[in-house]
């Protein structure tokens, strides 16, 4: 697999001056102006990029609309002859600027579709300015990482590995990057302290945040975080730069387009988005896309990708005492953005929408307090509730019509927070969040009967650990086993993914269990009664699954935090799969660790250090590479990684720098115009948007990834 850390150091530039020169000498002999042999159409901009070296292969072209209703900024990437087109634009006026590993960032010129625009870059004089534009993971890899000696063996048993997973994809870097300008160092508005120590001590307790930041750092990681934040950014203060540079976009990375817009507030953030039906990506063609801002507001975003304009869907509560963000979450301390001020303040905390085959709008959101319905509870002769009744939840299931307005409330008695729905007919959604059980709504029942009790249902977490191959009683967690009985799980699903061949329920084990494993749920003819659990431990040297998602054959992808994509097939395990010693580690054999792109700790070699939130699966070739490939946040490289047969692909932001991916979901909106027609739609994730690149008042961004034929393709 290549390497995504070649340098780029000035002393290698030597032949590249003299090959170039007489590049340069032949375009010249060929035309005034390079890029008159460029084809274009009315709507593109076409031009070369060049600096003293001669055509700069692999950068950015990056062009900004003005006066559109939304944030518009579409950026491609030269061929191997400096050429570039930038296609299909809105009429607008724009500015265009050149932006490439080795170069400091061009003048931006003012032009118009229809136009050819030729680039002059400038070498980057110094390291400095190079590392400038340097993806985040390259300024995290300069952070030291703690000995095994420093940490909690009784809080964190898994020791340095179980540090790294929850600093990396749950706790810190889960929420936004680490090592992007605005996080490697220090801003003035916190004040002035003794020294850096204290300053970060302050800095973790600023917002409606900082009380679950110091949460973390002061209880599970006892103050050590403080220490290396504190080292990390005196030593970036003093001038050092990263020790590995980028690479520069090569083959396939050559054909992005990107484009950006914006929605939503500046105060807002937003966790997810969703364009089409994840089972059918023909839904929906060129429609609008819907967000999910998650604890930040109850307003939520809805963009027209068509024309460019941004508007919200005010969601309300059934409620009047459902619990508020604004409430529950207290500034510890001012923000050096926002002051005392609390920007949070959503009841609905929605965190994750799905849109269904009719176009509705399926989120998780809340609607009441916590304190379950008396149907839920023990004595309730629902048939979930009978064999494990449920006290409370915190977020249920809403659903939208755009056509109608209509805002329909689902009162589950399980927890929600992702939702997937099935292939079987039934159109069930079924749903993670749920704590110790997972949860489902029978949407044929619902829509028949109109019954939400009847339709829904939920199963705890059993292992066949007596290995008769059915559902008996069981023991409970803190028990040990027993040859007569099963075993009931502590876990939680976080991610949820339905299995296109053969029905079965499929999640990710995160928080408090090291080093985290993936469940497989088998729901049986009549469950909660037949529901049946299995559990796979992620093997070494992999550890702390985050999002996950399966393919149409059956293979479950997953976002880990030892810096890989693991891969589980499960037609591979050669061992029994119930019984006694079906607890996690059985079948080791199912499991491949695929490499994430990145740098390592320079402490903690042979880890990438980039931090992957979630994996998506892209099954039906929305995005024109393939079926089935698998599609990785890339959350300290600035865009999204694919897995291209058997190679990693980076679909890279250019700007503003400090892109976070967290949804992702993939539309085809016409399959008749090859691959202008297909794209994948991200939202930037990231609870802290002031961190990108153009600072506060910056507000999330959905952004379009799509990959054409050739760099030229128009």
């Amino acid at each position: 697999m290549k390497t995504r850390m070649r340098n780029y150091h000035r002393s290698a530039l030597t032949i590249r001056n003299l090959l170039s020169i007489s590049a340069v000498a032949a375009l010249s002999a060929c035309s005034k102006n390079p890029a008159d042999s460029i084809q274009i159409d009315a709507d593109d901009i076409a031009g070369v990029v060049t600096s003293s070296t001669g055509p700069e292969a692999g950068v950015w072209v990056i062009a900004e609309a003005e006066g559109l209703p939304t944030k518009f900024i579409r950026s491609v990437v030269t061929d191997d002859q400096g050429r570039y087109v930038i296609p299909d634009l809105p009429t607008a006026s724009y500015q265009v600027w050149a932006r490439g590993y080795g170069l400091a960032d061009s003048a931006k010129t003012a032009t118009k579709p229809g136009e050819r625009v030729n680039i002059t870059s400038t070498v980057a004089p110094d390291e400095a300015t190079a590392a400038k534009i340097y993806p985040a993971a390259h300024w995290y890899a300069m952070m030291k990482i703690p000995e095994a000696s420093e940490l909690s063996a009784e809080i964190l048993p898994g020791g340095v590995d179980q540090y790294l997973g929850i600093v990396k994809n749950q706790a810190c870097v889960g929420c936004h990057q680490l090592g992007g300008l605005a996080t490697r160092t220090l801003p003035k508005e916190l004040g002035t302290f003794a020294d850096s120590k204290e300053a970060w001590l302050r800095r973790i307790q600023s917002g409606q945040a900082g009380a679950d930041m110091m949460r973390w750092t002061a209880g599970r990681a006892g103050m050590v975080p403080i220490k290396y934040l504190a080292e990390w950014t005196d030593r970036v203060a003093a001038g050092e730069t990263p020790a590995t540079k980028p690479e520069r976009p090569t083959g396939i990375e050559r054909n992005a387009v990107i484009t950006v817009r914006d929605w939503s507030s500046p105060t807002a953030y937003m966790h997810d988005l969703i364009s089409t039906d994840r089972r059918n990506p023909t839904v929906n063609p060129y429609g609008p896309l819907y967000g999910s801002p998650e604890l930040s507001t109850d307003d939520y975003p809805i963009l027209d990708p068509v024309k460019n304009v941004a508007t919200i869907f005010k969601a309300p509560v059934r409620d009047a005492d459902t619990p508020s963000e604004y409430d529950r979450l207290s500034n510890a301390a001012p923000s050096p953005y926002w002051g005392d001020e609390k920007i949070w303040n959503s009841k609905t905390n929605n965190h994750n929408p799905m849109l269904d085959e009719k176009g509705r709008v399926w989120y998780t959101a809340r609607f009441r307090k916590e304190e379950n319905p008396d149907f839920c509870l023990k004595g309730s002769n629902h048939p979930s509730a009978k064999l494990f009744p449920l006290e409370r939840n915190s977020r249920q299931i809403t659903v939208y019509e755009p056509d109608t307005g209509k805002y329909t409330y689902i009162d589950t008695c399980y927890g929600t927070h992702h939702l997937s729905f099935s292939e079987d007919g039934t159109n069930t959604a079924w749903t993670s969040g749920g704590g110790q059980v997972l949860g489902w709504f029978n949407r044929k029942i619902w829509e028949e009967t109109g019954d939400v009790q009847k339709a829904q249902g939920w199963t705890a977490l059993i292992v066949d650990t007596n290995g008769n191959g059915k559902r008996d009683a069981y023991v409970e967690p803190d028990k040990p086993l027993n040859p007569k009985l099963d075993k009931r799980l502590p876990q939680a699903n976080y991610s949820v993914s339905v299995n296109p061949v053969d029905g079965t329920i499929w999640g990710t084990v995160i928080q408090n269990f090291h080093p985290g494993s993936i469940l497989r749920v088998d729901p049986g003819s009549n469950p909660p009664e037949t529901a049946l659990t299995e559990i796979y431990d992620i093997p070494s040297p992999g550890f702390a699954p985050r999002g996950a998602d399966i393919d149409r054959n059956g293979v479950m992808w997953v976002s880990l935090g030892s810096g890989h994509l693991g891969e589980f097939d499960r037609r591979k395990c050669k061992g029994a799969l119930n019984g006694p010693k079906a607890m996690g580690g059985q079948c080791p054999e199912g499991w491949t660790l695929h490499p994430l792109p990145g740098p390592a700790f320079s402490n903690h070699p042979g880890f990438s250090v980039e931090s992957s939130y979630y994996t998506w699966v892209d099954q039906h070739n929305t995005v024109g590479l393939g079926a089935n490939v698998p599609v990785v946040t890339g959350n300290l490289m600035d865009g999204l990684h694919l897995l291209v047969k058997g190679e990693m692909v980076t679909l890279t932001v250019p700007y503003p720098l400090g892109f976070y991916a967290k949804g992702v979901d993939g539309r085809i909106d016409d399959a008749n115009t090859g691959w202008k027609g297909r794209g994948l739609w991200s939202s930037s994730g990231s609870r802290t948007p002031q961190h990108v690149e153009t600072g506060k008042g910056s507000k999330p961004l959905a952004v379009h990834f799509q990959v054409r034929p050739d760099p030229l393709a128009h």
